[in-house]
């Protein structure tokens, strides 16, 4: 909850992608080995595949459907997964060679105790459906029963306790981060939580109300399941419950806020500020009994939830805590659990097939030894080239962002100085830690599944707290080497990008430069600019949270912020339902900058030569073509409806749309009408 609430990625956090063009997964890995072997580029004959394209489209009534329309119109999303495009097919192809890793490690001997050890025995007991079904719910009885021996405030508090060190979460949370004002340190942040249905407004908008019903019978029946006496009152229960905590939530646009995050408290403070939960048990039990002071993320929130704790009979709270146990184990358990709690992913998402066993089985690896995976991963499938050739571009583009601040008109000069000196003290990780985690204090038992899991959530928990009163670690990684995905850390001042996302589409070593700038260039620059976002900015060059701008430099940047507040608000991808334009006004602004940034840095790798032309398209069309490529995306409709609630990023046929800003786009395809043509003195420029 906490580790990585303030990283900005430059994908949909969940990746509801997770997916592909169907039956591509093996051809596309043997086609990377091909393409690097020959030197020939994995799509196309330099790097965009042309045969997706539909030219009888208006670049300027669609660009995602000029770049993408026949690959759209051509494409099914596999039934196991919620969307499908560029994201997913490379996460697909993740999760294959992972699996390969996964089974020949766990086909070998291995000493006990070793990361070798761990990961055989860990994926053998999650694929072993047999042993499962014979324990049956049986090793899920202790954790059981410890809920059902909750007597007293006391006993609630220590169970919360227990609850947020294994990952089942309660309805307040805690854990560590940076201390926002002072980074080189740790504090312990509380926060809110607590809720079974993805965000607040599920549980009180009318758009949900069919979710609502659903979510209900899904909790009956994993109580049925489960052997529990009165299934149907429980339920009940425990949605009217969660539906009180939720009116208590800020909304994500509110926690996006990140100076209202920051409200240091002493214990006293917290105690008076929120009366009617044992903090001291609970702070005890969760391992943070000698600390002097919190940090409280949404303290309303907090207050009205210590209420509610109160005010509920404790048996109600068993039933809460025994369905949030039952729901947090469900893939571990029989087929029957596993059934129920994909059946209720399936109303969330609209996916109708299960992932294969394996699939999952590399999840629950990756999940708790993601990095010793990652390991083995890097030595196989990145190469020293690669990481060569992206460092070039992370360089080529950090030049160009600092041209670009250096030539702003409306930042005060001292304001400039200040965020050129940002720039200059990033630090870009490419591929894979400098250093791997050390995972000897996780055990991995043969065959006792859920007792693996809820260790590995332990494991991970206890790491985290381990760092309070410790030097930041600023080697850390908070993605694996296997995640396509990147990320920016306003707290370490540094940008990510892990190995996985460095190939096609979004970066290929044999494609033709204009295409990588366009397409990995757009992901770094995207990166890069959330540091100068709307709440990038307000971490200063040493990544402390500070005031570091003058009035007048907020004022001008809110009039651009305004405008792409608005331009985004006016997507509606769901008859009804707009993009939120609050909510995703960080990560449209990082598109915005991204490909603005790449472009320069394009532009400067050019050396002041033309670039070529080549199959009748010059180098600025394949830069935009490149980009375009990168957003493939096909998603099911619950799958888009839940993003559009929970989610800070636009979604991704949306995200081609910010080409209509550039004058450098609609010289290129002669755009002089259309759906996304915008007069010269619409188009938004900030940085």
């Amino acid at each position: 909850m906490f580790n990585k609430i303030l990283l900005s990625g430059v994908a949909c956090a969940a990746l509801l992608a997770g997916s592909s063009v169907v039956a591509q997964t093996k051809p596309a890995a043997a086609h990377a080995a091909s393409a690097a072997a020959t030197g020939k580029p994995e799509l196309g004959t330099w790097g965009v595949d042309l045969s997706g394209m539909d030219k009888t489209v208006n670049p300027g009534d669609s660009w995602y459907n000029y770049v993408n329309g026949t690959w759209d119109k051509n494409t099914v999303i596999p039934a196991d997964k919620a969307a499908w495009g560029g994201f997913g097919i490379l996460a697909e192809l993740s999760t294959t060679r992972t699996r390969t890793l996964i089974e020949e490690i766990a086909a070998k001997p291995a000493p006990k105790g070793s990361n070798e050890q761990k990961i055989g025995d860990l994926y053998r007991s999650y694929m072993d459906e047999a042993a499962i079904e014979r324990a049956g719910i049986e090793p899920l009885k202790p954790y059981l029963a410890r809920i059902d021996a909750i007597h007293s405030q006391s006993d609630l508090a220590a169970a919360f306790a227990e609850a947020n060190r294994t990952g089942i979460g309660g309805p307040i949370g805690i854990g560590t981060q940076q201390d926002l004002k002072n980074n080189s340190v740790y504090a312990a942040y509380v926060g809110q939580g607590g809720l079974g249905l993805p965000d607040r407004d599920y549980y009180s908008e009318a758009k949900f109300e069919p979710i609502r019903g659903k979510y209900v019978e899904h909790l009956t029946n994993l109580y049925r399941l489960a052997g529990l006496s009165e299934p149907e009152a429980r339920a009940k229960r425990v949605f009217e419950l969660e539906k009180q905590i939720a009116e208590t939530h800020w909304t994500r646009v509110q926690s996006r806020q990140t100076e209202k995050l920051y409200n240091p408290k002493s214990i006293a403070e917290l105690q008076q500020m929120a009366p009617g939960f044992d903090w001291a048990t609970y702070l005890k039990g969760t391992g943070f009994a000698d600390q002097s002071r919190v940090i409280v993320a949404q303290p309303s929130a907090i207050e009205g939830t210590a209420k509610i704790v109160a005010a509920t009979p404790i048996d109600t709270w068993k039933d809460y805590l025994t369905i949030r146990t039952i729901r947090a184990a469900a893939p571990m358990l029989p087929k029957a659990f596993v059934d129920e709690n994909f059946a209720f992913t399936k109303v969330l998402t609209g996916t109708p097939q299960l992932p294969d066993r394996w699939k999952r089985g590399v999840a629950v690896v990756n999940g708790a030894l993601g990095e010793a995976v990652g390991q083995a991963y890097v030595s196989r499938y990145f190469t020293p080239d690669t990481k060569a050739k992206a460092d070039e571009l992370v360089h080529n583009l950090i030049r160009a962002m600092d041209a670009r601040l250096a030539n702003l008109t409306w930042m005060a000069p001292e304001t400039k100085a200040k965020a050129r000196a940002k720039l200059a003290a990033f630090t870009p990780k490419i591929g894979y830690p400098d250093k791997w985690r050390d995972y000897s204090a996780l055990e991995i038992v043969p065959g006792d599944l859920v007792g693996n899991a809820f260790r590995a959530r332990a494991f991970e928990y206890n790491r985290q707290l381990a760092k309070m009163g410790k030097p930041v670690d600023r080697s850390e990684w908070f993605m694996t080497p296997m995640t396509v995905n990147a990320y920016a850390n306003p707290l370490m001042n540094e940008v990510v990008f892990p190995a996985a996302i460095l190939q096609p589409p979004f970066f290929d070593p044999n494609a033709d430069p204009a295409v990588n700038y366009g397409a990995i260039g757009a992901v770094i620059g995207h990166e890069l600019s959330h540091h100068f976002d709307d709440q990038g900015r307000k971490y200063d060059p040493q990544g402390n949270l500070a005031d570091w701008w003058t009035a007048e430099d907020v004022t001008r940047f809110k009039t651009g912020t305004d405008k792409v507040v608005a331009q985004y608000g006016g997507y509606e991808p769901i008859k009804g339902t707009h993009v939120n334009g609050e909510l995703t006004l960080g990560e449209n602004m990082a598109d915005l900058a991204g490909l603005a940034v790449a472009y320069d840095a394009y532009k400067l790798s050019l050396h002041g030569k033309p670039d070529r032309v080549i199959d009748g398209y010059t180098g600025d069309q394949r830069f935009f073509l490149g980009f375009g490529q990168v957003w493939r995306n096909k998603m099911r409709e619950a799958a888009m409806m839940q993003q559009l609630t929970t989610d800070p990023h636009s979604p991704g046929q949306l995200r081609p749309n910010v080409v209509r800003n550039f004058d450098q786009w609609y010289k290129a395809f002669n755009v002089t009408s259309g759906a996304l043509y915008l007069p010269p003195e619409q188009r938004i420029h900030i940085w």
